[in-house]
């Protein structure tokens, strides 16, 4: 049996040079207990999804655009807040409003109702993130601002304008969006992620130190507190709640009335302090977490980061850390409540407390991996729902995957074919899933016995992802051994270059991890550009304008989140450089299948 633990687990791996590195931790994947075997077959296919055992899914509802997060009624009507934009790539989202209503008047598992409201492109909205139902009214995030629309009695979709509640947040950097939980005494905790990834002096570049103090922290990186009855509240520093939370995605409370949130670890320790951290390390540091919310703490960033080896919080290389070894002021702040392996991005937490959801699933919290894009050269991670079990707000055991398919066969951002994003609970007992690629809602239903316990799904056939462990020739990303003949090779290169440069852009070679940002069929994201569209932002196009643009790196994008370090975080050599460049233009100048 392969074991994933609560923290990360550690299984040796031979790479091609013979070195032995720490590798992934591996999902945990279970003969289901005694107890667990389901009354009835699920009928169909899960809507794509393997499941712990009992549970069966169906498709709610499909293309809804970037959906984030959802919210359910008493009356089983589903909010999804949906968002566009920068963050996507300024893509055209469905017509109408970016909030949705989704009623399934049936009981069929499928919503055949489906309403749209508040405002859409042409009033100015690009969308957002964060959603939630209190007493009668919908609060949504809405670019810089949070909102509610009044419910009236026998409405699906609100019909009238929405109140201002919250106005003025911040939307610059690398985490505009804004999560938010609302308590049972209407207080309204609302997530800034950082506008850096570790608040350098220059954002994701290699050797920049953190600026002291990091003033960045006076906005960002923490969570806020309001009034939800208010209106016309102005964002500013003196509501922070809670400091150090880079990214704090997913909020939920549990039945003792702990509010918990999550945690995106930081990113870039080996690419932009090599020196310091070894190249197998780095896509498994730091952890991700959950942490429980209190008032006036500090849960480190962006000085401090959870080592999971040593399960401790240690000095960032920005402010001082030497690798993980020093501590310093990091014995002052908070650790968290559970922590996973790096780089996996929790997007959302749901506590289910309602007595029709399985008891079992009851004493913990589900999370929703968003997936990985920079664990490259290693393979990506995430892009599941994981159920981890908590008592007395602290991890009591290991987590088990608990829906997974999500992604298809490739796991990346550009290549992904869902990635789940949000979670909700139904009063039916129903658990609710979304995705921010194409818009999908699963409706996640218990078909099992009374006295389930918690099981992992099944494991899926292996899933082909890059890493720097391939096996000649082939390696094990899904285009290791594509033949590269037909691609068009740049005046002055070679076809062994492309190649080469081609194995090293999937991080077959060199530790390269250029797939990561821009997919493997370099396709882009929403982190990294679409290299085979024929249009360059930082040059003409010509080989030496890439190499240039390759080897100074992107600081400050123009149209993407990414900002890119030098030889895209990977140490290239010259001849390395040249290779990848020669691949980047030969994609580029390569027409994209019909």
């Amino acid at each position: 049996m392969r074991s994933r633990t609560a923290g990360l687990s550690l299984r040796a791996a031979a790479i091609i040079a013979g070195a032995i590195m720490v590798t992934l931790p591996a999902r945990l994947r279970a003969a289901p207990p005694a107890g667990t075997v389901p009354k009835t077959q699920c009928a169909g296919d899960n809507g794509g999804l393997a499941l712990s055992p009992g549970f069966c899914a169906s498709i709610f509802a499909d293309n809804l655009g970037h959906a984030r997060h959802l919210a359910v009624a008493a009356n089983g009507v589903v909010y999804v807040n949906t968002w566009s934009g920068f963050y996507y790539a300024n893509d055209t989202p469905p017509a109408g409003g970016f909030l949705i209503a989704l009623q399934d008047t049936k009981q069929a598992g499928h919503a055949d109702v489906i309403k749209r409201f508040g405002d859409g492109v042409p009033q100015g909205s690009a969308g957002g993130t964060g959603i939630a139902l209190y007493k009668n009214y919908v609060y949504a995030e809405v670019n810089d601002r949070i909102v509610r629309y009044a419910l009236a009695p026998g409405e699906i979709a609100p019909s009238g304008k929405p109140d201002v509640i919250l106005s003025g947040l911040p939307i610059t950097g690398d985490h505009p969006m804004h999560p938010f939980i609302i308590d049972a005494e209407g207080r309204l905790f609302v997530d800034l992620g950082s506008a850096t990834n570790a608040c350098e002096q220059k954002n994701r570049q290699p050797q920049s130190r953190g600026n002291q103090p990091c003033t960045e922290k006076e906005t960002r990186g923490g969570t806020w507190l309001y009034d939800a009855n208010k209106l016309n509240q102005r964002f500013s520093p003196a509501e922070r709640y809670a400091a150090g939370i880079r990214n704090g995605e997913g909020f939920a409370i549990d039945g003792d009335g702990r509010l918990f949130v999550t945690q995106h670890g930081r990113d870039q320790l080996y690419e932009d302090w090599p020196q310091l951290y070894e190249a197998q390390k780095g896509p498994q540091l730091p952890a991700e977490e959950i942490v429980v919310l209190k008032k006036g703490a500090d849960y480190g960033w962006p000085e401090c980061y959870y080592d999971g080896f040593q399960k401790k919080l240690v000095l960032a290389p920005e402010y001082g850390g030497d690798g993980g070894k020093t501590v310093g002021l990091c014995a002052d702040r908070t650790p968290p409540a559970a922590y996973f392996p790096a780089h996996m991005a929790p997007n959302d937490l749901l506590i289910v407390t309602n007595p029709k959801f399985p008891a079992a699933y009851r004493q913990g919290a589900f999370i929703a991996f968003h997936g990985s894009w920079n664990r490259a050269p290693a393979p990506q991670e995430g892009y599941d729902v994981v159920f981890q079990p908590l008592a007395h707000g602290r991890s009591s055991g290991h987590y088990v995957v608990f829906a997974d398919g999500f992604a298809g066969a490739i796991k990346e951002p550009g290549s992904a074919t869902f990635r789940p994003t949000g979670l909700a609970a139904g009063p039916d007992g129903a658990l609710y899933v979304d995705d921010d690629s194409h818009g999908r809602v699963w409706r996640i239903a218990y078909a099992g016995t009374a006295e389930a316990q918690v099981a992992a799904a099944p494991a899926l056939n292996p899933q082909r992802t890059s890493s720097a462990a391939a096996l000649p020739p082939e390696g094990i990303h899904p285009d290791a051994g594509r033949d590269t003949v037909s691609l068009p090779v740049p005046p002055g290169a070679t076809q062994a270059q492309v190649e080469l440069g081609k194995r090293i852009f999937h991080g077959e070679v060199s530790n390269g991890a250029c797939a990561g940002c821009h997919g493997s069929n370099a396709h882009g994201s929403p982190i990294g550009a679409d290299l085979t569209s024929g249009t360059w932002l930082w040059s003409d196009g010509s080989l030496a304008g890439l190499t240039k643009t390759i080897s100074e790196g992107v600081a400050i994008p123009k149209k993407h989140l990414g900002a890119m370090p030098p030889m895209g975080g990977s140490p290239l050599s010259a001849a390395d450089l040249a290779a990848v460049s020669a691949y980047v233009w030969a994609v580029g100048h390569t027409a994209k299948p019909p």
